[in-house]
């Protein structure tokens, strides 16, 4: 079963589809091609260096759209009272004087491998507010209500693609199986939109619009382009609506796009299925366990930014109830099996996770036994990319009320995140009409991020 679309909000995913202003559309593979010719055609190409030296860092965010709580997941307060605490218990992790709530007992086992940052808040309690907030470390410049789908600021992966552009021939970023509301480009162009790579990976029948062949075309016909681009033709796209370029023709980009299919490393990455059956079912076999699965494959092969969506934790009722099921389950599961997984590999030395929602929940449990809206205290989940294993940052109090040591706000996030992505956060951009937009405003770095 899916996972749900909206929040209290009511926010559906045809609400969302908003290119350049919200995050939701994702664009097809000609589409983005073509964008990134026209803005190779007019301006320089992008520092693709990354860190100078080193090799690049990538970034896999899971993003928990709706609001996680922090007492249920890396917070809990177990001596607080029944009202503050709720029903469920806390337990020791493979930190010693560290504890989780008890029904993430796998992330519990990698405390040692990662960093809670128990200290980031901020003032707004709507999602849309919220979610721009997290998702691009900027303030929204008027008050966004709870249903809007608004990017006032380039979004994190949007600023990545700005920065590295195509990386072994394929977009820096990219989202499953869904964008953030906040997750697009603005006024950086649709050309820094994510690739959406939607559908359920952990269906048999599982294909990669516009990248991965479609079934009908064998190797013999794919030797020959004018058959291959007639199947091609056949794919999903979201859209065909941009108009011709006249300085190059539309055959070209799907030229690009005939290579991208081609190459082995696309072919390597977004076929699911060539991976080893354990490793599969170590992540889980649902839809968000392998979208963790096919994010590490991704990152395996160079793509910089990679958001999987994953909604439903809006638990305004039944909170307890829920926090016991298969969503929570598959979160505990999945990304504790991602952590591992890359530390394995020795990708996680370049690959920074992170693990976040828009704000955390209220302290006192309301009357139908859920938490509501409270951006005051939140935790964040961080781990590779040089971020120190095994130890929290910061404290909330003894009732969870506010962050109460080291105290850090989005804008110290946005700083930390791009310093380690080897990009200058005191950078200023231009919008298309040359107004100047500060990166990142007054940020400053979590220092206990790269100690």
């Amino acid at each position: 079963m899916s996972s749900p679309t909206h929040n209290c909000a009511g926010m559906r995913r045809r609400d969302f589809l908003q290119l350049g202003i919200g995050g939701g559309l994702g664009i097809g593979l000609s589409d983005l091609l073509r964008l990134q010719a026209q803005a190779a055609a007019i301006s320089p190409s992008p520092d693709k260096s990354g860190r100078s030296g080193r090799k690049p860092i990538n970034c896999i965010m899971v993003w928990l759209d709706g609001g996680p709580s922090h007492y249920e997941t890396f917070d809990p307060k177990p001596n607080a009272p029944t009202e503050i605490r709720g029903s469920l218990g806390a337990i020791s992790t493979s930190v010693p004087g560290v504890q989780f709530s008890e029904v993430v007992p796998h992330l519990a086992k990698v405390a040692d491998k990662v960093t809670i940052v128990r200290s980031i808040c901020h003032k707004d309690p709507n999602h849309g507010g919220g979610n721009h907030y997290m998702m691009t470390g900027a303030k929204t410049p008027v008050p966004v209500a709870c249903g809007a789908s608004v990017t006032f600021h380039p979004s994190f992966g949007s600023v990545v693609s700005h920065h590295r552009g195509i990386q072994n021939g394929l977009p820096s970023y990219m989202s499953l199986p869904r964008a953030s509301r906040s997750g697009g480009p603005n006024f950086l162009g649709g050309k820094h939109a994510p690739f959406v790579i939607n559908g359920n990976p952990h269906e048999k029948n599982f294909l990669v619009r516009d990248v991965v062949l479609p079934s009908e075309i064998s190797e013999a016909r794919a030797a020959s382009r004018r058959e291959l681009r007639t199947s091609l033709d056949r794919m999903l796209r979201y859209t065909d609506k941009l108009a011709d370029d006249p300085a190059v023709t539309f055959d070209q980009y799907y030229q690009q796009g005939i290579d991208m299919v081609l190459s082995p490393q696309a072919q390597a990455a977004f076929d699911i299925h060539r991976e080893n059956e354990q490793v599969r079912a170590a992540y889980g076999r649902n839809d968000f366990g392998q979208r963790l699965l096919m994010a590490r494959r991704l990152v395996e092969v160079g793509v910089s930014w990679l958001t999987v969506y994953f909604g439903g934790w809006d638990h305004h009722t039944k909170l307890f109830e829920a926090y016991k099921g298969e969503q929570v389950k598959k979160l505990d599961q999945g990304v504790a099996a991602l952590i591992n997984d890359l530390d394995e590999r020795g990708l996680l030395e370049n690959t920074m996770v992170v693990v976040l929602g828009e704000f955390g929940r209220t302290p006192k449990v309301n009357k139908d036994a859920g938490r509501d809206h409270w951006p005051h205290a939140m935790s964040v989940l961080m781990a590779g990319a040089g971020i120190p294993r095994g130890q929290v940052v910061g404290a909330t109090d003894a009732k969870g009320y506010h962050a109460s040591e080291n105290v850090y706000r989005p804008e110290d996030f946005a700083a930390s995140l791009y310093s380690k992505m080897g990009i200058d956060h005191s950078q200023t951009l231009h919008t298309n009409t040359g107004r100047p937009i500060q990166l990142v405003n007054n940020g400053r770095l979590i220092k206990e991020l790269f100690v």
